[in-house]
């Protein structure tokens, strides 16, 4: 009897066809899985965080000189120039100052020139011997306190001559008014002459220029840096995203909830003016892109460690399955002894002696090494688990695996540079053949992101996968320990009793 199939459904998300409930109600124990096809598409990764819109640099605008306002000629929202005129302080305290100052200088201007007229008549009468050495001494000492009282009225007077410009504010740079602190008839305080800082009569900022000011949790900053491009949506304009650049990246970590982050601050033109101070922001700062690459989703890709239990799950022999091969760059098609097929009527065909001395010849060091691990477990002299954390550090060691000539770019093209640059790693997916059956296939890949992974080399788009659900691969890791602990020395690296 044919088995019987389910009705499949067609999911387009990111560019992926999925293909679900592919199952079989033949038997009970027949493999239950989804399918995915392999497709090309554009991937990007990126860092997500909130944060609020707010002016570069604020200027808090104070009056140096104490009174009531007479005028506030400004309101909340106004753009002004520099030197544009804000407000008016009364003038008449300062203006007092400035008169007595003016009137002490001409007196200290009139004592200088009658000491000076004393000093000169008082060196001819001591040439004539009418006055003493001491007169004429006490008549140079009045000439020098007269010339000191004289420096002393000029600068006061252009102490006050300042402070009587001073009851007119204006703006110190070009901005736009943010908040207004006082009105028409309100006493303020100076602030050159007030220990707490005198009143602050308004608040402006350029906003031409706007920065978010976010946190980053820890373990995104190992990627990022300043000048990375970012985009920045608001609540007011959903649709439509601002680009921005990263500033700064502030030294001084911040813990919130037990959560250690760093305040990232993000610049953005704002020649517009659309984007206002304490807008709530979202921002996603670009860490690496790879366009029109080959992509496949994250659940279709098991772990080396994994393999084994996923083609369990799949109702493979996991004992085909050749570790060896899988580590080795000198791997055939899939990295596997023989192709797998499922186990309800499936046969294992062995390699013959040729194949098997090319494969030796083709095998370098670390299938070598491979061999003398899975004899050191079969002599009890090193665990399992030792063997598989000295396999994992093999790989790790041996770089990634070679790129497909057919896929290979132009040398020196943008694409291969972010390849070269981006994090590389292996993993098995689980390729169904034009026969329906199964073979693992390792791949190598490139940038990933929450749902999708890059595929440097192993496969090729419409290539159909094989997807196993977390609580199947996490029953077929239970069974597959279970089975390891109840053979003496067998697994992975043991051949069994």
């Amino acid at each position: 009897m044919k088995p019987m199939q389910i009705s499949k459904s067609l999911l387009f998300s990111g560019g992926f066809v999925w293909c679900l409930s592919c199952t079989s109600t033949e038997a009970n124990n027949a493999p239950t899985y989804d399918t995915v096809v392999v497709t090309e598409g554009d991937l990007s990764i990126t860092v997500e965080a909130t944060g609020s819109i707010e002016p570069i640099r604020k200027v808090e605008v104070t009056s140096k000189a104490s009174g009531e306002v007479l005028g506030m000629l400004v309101d909340v929202g106004d753009e002004v120039g520099p030197g544009a005129l804000l407000a008016r302080i009364d003038p008449r305290d300062v203006q007092n100052g400035f008169d007595q100052a003016k009137a002490d200088l001409e007196v200290a201007q009139a004592r200088l020139d009658i000491s000076g007229a004393q000093k000169v008549r008082s060196e001819e009468l001591l040439s004539s011997g009418v006055i003493s050495l001491q007169e004429h001494e006490a008549n140079n000492l009045e000439y020098a306190n007269a010339q000191a009282n004289l420096v002393k009225a000029e600068t006061n007077y252009e102490l006050n001559e300042l402070r009587l410009s001073d009851v007119t504010i204006r703006a110190p740079s070009a901005g736009t008014i943010l908040e207004k602190n006082v009105e028409e008839g309100q006493v303020i305080q100076s602030a050159s002459q007030n220990v707490s800082g005198g009143t602050t009569l308004v608040i402006m900022a350029d906003l031409g220029l706007m920065q978010v000011r976010t946190l980053v949790d820890e373990t995104d900053m190992g990627d990022i840096s300043s000048g990375m491009t970012t985009s920045v949506t608001v609540e007011a304009y959903p649709g439509r995203p601002f680009v921005g650049l990263v500033e700064k990246i502030e030294p001084q970590a911040v813990v919130e909830q037990n959560v250690t982050m760093f305040p990232v601050i993000v610049q953005l033109d704002n020649s517009s003016g659309l984007l206002k101070p304490g807008m709530n922001a979202e921002v996603e700062i670009l860490i690496d892109e790879a366009p029109g690459v080959v992509l496949i989703p994250n659940n279709a890709v098991v772990t080396l460690q994994d393999a084994t239990a996923a083609a369990s799950v799949l109702g493979l022999d996991p004992q085909t399955i050749d570790m060896r091969s899988l580590f080795s760059n000198g791997a055939g098609r899939g990295g596997v002894r023989e192709q797998m097929t499922p186990r309800e009527g499936g046969t294992r065909t062995e390699n013959s002696d040729a194949e098997t001395g090319n494969n030796n010849r083709r095998r370098g060091p670390m299938a070598a090494e491979a061999d003398s691990l899975r004899s050191k477990v079969q002599r009890g002299e090193i665990s399992q688990d030792s063997a598989r954390a000295l396999v994992l550090g093999m790989r790790q060691g041996q770089g990634r695996v070679a790129q497909n000539p057919e896929s290979a770019e132009t040398p020196g093209s943008i694409s291969e540079q972010r390849r070269s640059t981006a994090s590389s790693r292996q993993g098995i997916v689980f390729k169904i053949l034009t026969d329906g059956s199964i073979e693992p296939q390792l791949v190598q890949l490139g940038l990933n992101d929450w749902d999708f992974s890059q595929v440097v080399s192993g496969l090729n788009v419409g290539d159909e996968l094989a997807v196993i659900g977390a609580s199947q691969l996490r029953a077929g890791q239970d069974e597959f320990l279970s089975r390891m602990r109840g053979r003496a020395g067998g697994g992975m690296f043991g051949g069994g009793r």
